[in-house]
């Protein structure tokens, strides 16, 4: 049986940001794995990736990058912050 009561807000929320911070993971994988190629594509004269990379680089994968490492810290801050009120 299913429940039908809607999620409160604050579970909506927490799942929408758990979310973003799973696709804001693989924008980042995807864009090392880009840069590899394109790395790649410029030893062999192909500039095209590697330019098009460079373009995209301030504003979207250096933002990327940073929620990355800003959920990563507050995660580990969060966690020795429940550990320390456990004691």
């Amino acid at each position: 049986m299913t429940d039908t009561q809607p999620m409160p807000m604050l579970q909506r929320l927490r799942a929408g940001l758990d979310l973003l911070l799973v696709a804001n993971v693989f924008l980042v994988i995807a864009g090392a794995l880009w840069f590899g190629v394109a790395v790649v594509c410029h030893s062999r004269h192909v500039e095209g990736p590697l330019e098009l990379f460079q373009r995209l680089w301030k504003p979207l994968f250096t933002p990327a990058i940073s929620v990355l490492m800003a959920a990563a810290l507050i995660s580990g801050l969060l966690g020795w912050w429940q550990r320390r009120g456990q004691r």
